[in-house]
């Protein structure tokens, strides 16, 4: 059985120790979450792990042949060196003889009457049969075309820093390691590839450990979850459900002085078991666990949840609107004639795929780019705190409590107390022993959260947030959207996680780009439940309409028309199986031809969706028929 043992292992980061002796093993198909306030070392101990860095004291015992790939926030990468070169560019066997492989094959292209060259031609593809080669090169391709890449002769400058994490992505899940550490690896990718990435590690025949700030893909892809908190490591069987049970029932034991955490984590684990539904089935001793921990927990009372429930300036009953709104950029259209009207309490979620203008628009809204045409109506009594992408210029030698002094020294709640900038300080997890730490000490993921503080006491009446899940660890968010929820303001903010916006937001306005947009009453999950699905085989012709399903209360039978898709769908599910498996033979035996592989690869991924689609009405026709 292949395992790895970290043992005794401390890191002092300058001044500060991020852990203490920590002793954890890591076994067989084990998918370990690790999770942490931001500044505890989870980076670290990933690259400690992962052989990056080396620990102060400690040792890490593995069996000889362990193999370990990583993935960081922010990979290096050679700007000269095009997608595939950059892929096939890691030191894993396979990747090796694909690399040699490649380069043979263009040797042999400029010398084609060398004897030697051929002799090594023949030796290479002699290695590509007996090891499962050309499994690996179709496999490469597909998982970089999966993730979005599929011009692989561009290089690795041309494209952008989402670009490059997503070729990076692929270059460590080709390797197929024994153990994959991956560092953020969500972040730049959107809902289908997130779901993509879930499917495929479910099927991984490796180990696992990973950080991520998104908790619905912590909680479908891990079955252990380690948490770093002061120094010490935790661990907890399951995912990431059953760390807030279980760390709820750990802090109910605690002492007082750990009061306030534990009603965030009592309420954080009230709403999985409510919630969404993204969330699978649960099994029904799941839920009877659940039912008992929150019978546990309520008998405890807690007065800290004041504490959070900041008043905000007066919001009056103007607050934005946008009319016949025109921007564009080199000539892309953001937004067309486009109308909002934002009313006092509305929780509202920008969503749509990179470049259709999102940030933009909080722009817009916050005044600091102008339209092209059409006006912008802001209420005299808005107060709009920005938080955005970009990090704020702090002066690095002022001490955390001095920093957040000059924005307000206490904030009021909406019962009229007041709270001190170290009681807030201490609410956004920062303990009392940091306050005098000054800011060059922090960790960037620190940083933004004391700026997001800072924003917060300014008590302003209307919050824009741009991708605050990108720097936030899960307990910052967890924190946020505690304050969120009591929050009497207007908050619009622009996100990709999912988790995020089912806990914060009730209306989507969808931009769809070209200056399209869209408006849905409803969270997140709702929206991708209900948002059409490709029906069609050729994604190069235009897709039709697809046929909403009536309500079943109102249709009891077959129109003509169903009963002629009825008799038909049997043969149309048969035919794509069939094509395929006929696809799917073909890139078996693909050999060395790229385009005809990439060809085959999209027809691939055609297929499946159109698969999925007809499996999709033909369950709904069978229920009609059978009424």
């Amino acid at each position: 059985m292949k395992m790895i043992t970290i043992e005794n292992v401390t890191k002092t980061y300058g001044e500060k120790d991020l852990f203490n002796g920590i002793t954890f093993t890591i076994g067989e198909r084990e998918r370990v979450g690790l999770i942490g306030v931001n500044g505890t070392g989870k980076s670290s101990l990933l690259r400690i792990v992962a052989g990056i860095d080396q620990p102060d004291s400690g040792e890490l015992i593995f069996a000889k042949d362990y193999k370990i790939s990583f993935l960081s926030q922010q990979p290096e990468m050679e700007p000269e060196k095009t997608v595939l070169d950059q892929v096939f560019s890691g030191e894993a066997p396979i990747l090796k003889l694909m690399r040699d492989y490649e380069m043979i094959l263009s040797e042999l292209g400029q010398k084609p009457d060398d004897a030697g060259v051929q002799e090594r031609f023949y030796e290479l593809q002699r290695r590509m049969d007996s090891s499962d080669g050309w499994d690996a090169n179709t496999a490469a391709k597909s998982i970089l075309m999966q993730l979005g890449i599929s011009d692989f002769t561009r290089t690795m400058g041309e494209l952008s820093g989402g670009q490059k994490k997503r070729v990076a992505l692929a270059q460590v899940l080709i390797e197929s390691p024994d153990l994959l550490i991956l560092d953020e690896p969500t972040n730049h990718l959107d809902y289908e590839t997130v779901k993509w990435l879930e499917d495929y590690l479910s099927r991984y025949s490796g180990s696992l450990l990973l950080v991520t700030h998104d908790r619905y893909f912590l909680d479908r892809v891990t079955n252990r979850i380690f948490e770093l908190d002061g120094g010490n490591l935790f661990s907890y069987k399951g995912n990431y459900a059953s760390f807030l049970e279980a760390k709820a029932i750990r802090e109910e034991n605690e002492a007082a002085t750990l009061e306030k955490k534990k009603n965030l984590f009592r309420q954080e684990l009230e709403w999985i078991r409510r919630g969404a539904k993204a969330r699978t089935t649960k099994q029904k001793a799941r839920i009877q666990r659940f039912d008992k921990l929150d019978e546990e927990v309520s008998n405890v009372k807690s007065a800290e949840k004041l504490d959070i429930s900041l008043s905000g300036s007066r919001l009056g009953k103007q607050v934005l609107e946008l009319k016949d709104a025109t921007k564009k950029y080199e000539n892309k259209v953001i937004l067309d004639d486009f109308n909002l009207l934002v009313k006092p309490g509305d929780r509202l979620g920008i969503i749509g795929r990179n470049g259709t203008g999102k940030s933009t628009l909080l722009n817009i809204l916050s005044g600091r780019i102008e339209l092209d045409s059409g006006e912008i109506i802001t209420g005299q009594t808005v107060n709009i705190a920005y938080y955005t992408q970009e990090n704020e210029d702090m002066d690095e030698n002022k001490r955390v409590i001095e920093y957040l002094k000059e924005t307000a020294e206490i904030v009021h709640t909406t019962d009229g107390k007041t709270i001190s900038a170290a009681q807030m300080l201490e609410r956004f997890l920062f303990p009392p022993y940091a306050h005098g730490t000054s800011i060059k000490k922090l960790s960037g993921g620190e940083k933004r959260r004391l700026y997001l503080l800072k924003l917060l006491m300014e008590e302003p009446n209307v919050l824009l947030l741009d991708e605050p899940t990108n720097d936030l660890d899960t307990q910052t968010l967890t924190v946020l959207e505690d304050y969120l929820e009591e929050f009497p303001g207007v908050v619009i903010t622009v996100s990709h996680d999912r988790y995020f916006l089912d806990k914060v937001v009730d209306l989507l306005l969808v931009l769809e780009g070209d200056g399209r947009t869209d408006l849905y009453y409803g969270n997140y999950t709702d929206y991708l439940e209900k948002r059409p699905k490709p029906d069609s085989v050729s994604s190069s012709q235009p897709k039709k309409e697809k046929v909403e399903q009536p309500e079943k209360t109102k249709k009891k039978k077959l129109s003509f028309k169903e009963q002629k898709e009825w008799a038909e769908i049997d043969d149309k599910i048969s035919g794509a199986e069939a094509r395929l498996e006929e696809v799917q033979a073909e890139m078996a035996n693909i050999g060395s031809d790229f385009e005809k592989g990439q060809a085959l690869m999209k027809e691939e991924e055609e297929l499946n969706e159109q698969l999925e689609y007809l499996i999709e009405r033909w369950s709904y026709l069978s229920e009609l028929a059978d009424e």
